[in-house]
């Protein structure tokens, strides 16, 4: 089999048509380059160069044909060179990112975007939305390589998580609502309403906890009417009038007609999102791209 040695000799010596030029270009001895060459030569059986004391070297039509797929051969070995160097340090490579909705409105997903593309820009980043159920599984699955989502208390075999970003709660209601007639709303104001609550179904943890936990500080039950899983949906049934929601501040950024969002005075809890991945992460651009998505946090 031929060798990048060998044919890199033989362009080099192509090029500068003599061995002793050659040599010096390529920083070795003149001898070297000339065993290089003959052992090409004696791999494919063919004489590549005219050799002639007193005249200069010149290349058969073998030699001539061969340079020109030399030269190319050498360029794809020195890029797959520069790629695997590069995929080496995680600055190649694919990166596939699950989030959740909240990440776009709060700035996260974007920030981090932003802080990882300089160094990295031949990363591929693949951002896909997905509720936090589903990423929890592709996490474990190895379809998603990290995740922008809600926290649990638990997560699956091999998963880990830090929170990333934290954020206060407000109200989403219709317009008409009396108690969008307030420039702020205190948690006893809500005694007696009704929520609609962005949370899977068969979920336990999530906005549904939150719900009882604030009706808990005011001394009344949540009367909670309607389970959704997005903020979208969520606002669209507030505007309606169909309830009120409570859910993180940057989500006032969706800006849907009908909807007015009031701050919570006295509910000083924090809804946090957290970035998971696995524990044991092979990938280089995978674990670049975690270090400065914990950067982005800290």
């Amino acid at each position: 089999m031929l060798s990048y040695r060998q044919l890199e000799h033989f362009v080099t010596v192509a090029q500068e048509l003599h061995f002793s030029r050659a040599a010096d270009k390529l920083g070795v001895a003149q001898s070297a380059v000339s065993v290089q060459v003959q052992q090409l030569e004696q791999q494919l059986g063919v004489r590549l160069l005219q050799r002639n004391k007193r005249k200069p070297i010149t290349l058969t039509d073998a030699g001539e044909l061969l340079y020109d797929e030399a030269v190319a051969v050498l360029r794809h070995m020195e890029r797959a060179q520069q790629i695997g160097q590069l995929a080496a340090q995680g600055m190649s490579g694919h990166v596939k990112l699950g989030y959740i909705s909240s990440s776009v409105t709060s700035g996260v997903l974007a920030r981090m975007l932003t802080q990882f593309r300089p160094g990295h820009e031949q990363v591929h980043m693949q951002v896909l939305a997905m509720e936090t159920p589903r990423q929890l599984q592709a996490l474990q699955q190895g379809e998603i390589d990290a995740g922008l989502l809600r926290p649990r208390r638990r997560y699956p075999e091999g998963v880990k998580a830090v929170i990333v970003h934290s954020e206060p709660f407000m109200v989403a209601l219709a317009e008409n609502h009396p108690l969008a007639r307030h420039e702020s709303i205190s948690v006893a104001d809500l005694r007696g309403q009704t929520f609609i609550a962005p949370q899977f179904i068969n979920e336990s943890e999530g906005f549904a906890e939150v719900l009882a936990r604030l009706a808990e500080t005011a001394g009344f039950s949540a009367r909670e009417a309607y389970r959704v899983n997005d903020f979208v949906t969520a606002t669209s049934l507030a505007a309606a009038g169909y309830g009120i929601v409570v859910l993180p501040e940057s989500n006032r950024l969706l800006n849907q007609p009908g909807v007015a969002f009031r701050p919570l005075r006295d509910f000083k809890e924090s809804v946090h999102m957290a970035l998971a991945y696995r524990e044991r992460e092979n990938s280089p651009a995978v674990r670049a791209f975690l270090a400065v998505a914990r950067s982005c946090a800290a």
